[in-house]
């Protein structure tokens, strides 16, 4: 795996949870205002049409914590060579590959998984500034790294 190849991935993957989401809110706005048209009676209505504002609401928020994602990491100089960890390190581990970029978690792609890890995460605190060789103690396990570009 290339740190070109993990980077189109998770750029990717950002790009697809944003418009899923933008199409279930969607959906949701579509689904209030038919309902709104309805005359239903009563506290039932006002209560479903309040669920589904908190809902949107909700809706709204995950796409603006995804949009600061997508902000953050297309600031990441993907041309750039590591030697040791940091911002934008494509990691091979025992474990298996870990790009340090932004916390969207697991990103499969063609049979393969990266884990797209924010510089914040506990695995990644611990990784930081380690070389090719060095390893470290993560949940009770040991985690060796084994390339770093």
């Amino acid at each position: 795996m290339t740190k070109q190849q993990a980077h189109t991935w998770v750029k990717e993957a950002l790009e697809q949870r944003i418009a899923a989401l933008k199409t279930i809110l969607a959906d949701s706005f579509s689904a209030v205002a038919s309902e709104d048209t309805k005359s239903s009676a009563g506290d039932k209505h006002e209560t479903a049409v309040s669920m589904a504002q908190l809902e949107q609401e909700k809706l709204t928020h995950q796409i603006n914590q995804l949009l600061v994602l997508q902000q953050q990491f297309s600031r990441i100089q993907v041309d750039t060579v590591h030697t040791k960890v940091q911002l934008g390190s494509l990691l091979e581990t025992d474990k298996g590959y870990f790009y340090v970029s932004v916390g969207l978690g697991k990103v499969e792609r063609e049979n393969n998984s990266i884990f797209a890890l924010g510089i914040d995460a506990p695995l990644v605190r611990l990784l930081l500034g380690k070389k090719v060789g060095e390893s470290v103690e993560f949940n009770g396990s040991k985690t060796e790294l084994i390339m770093i570009n």
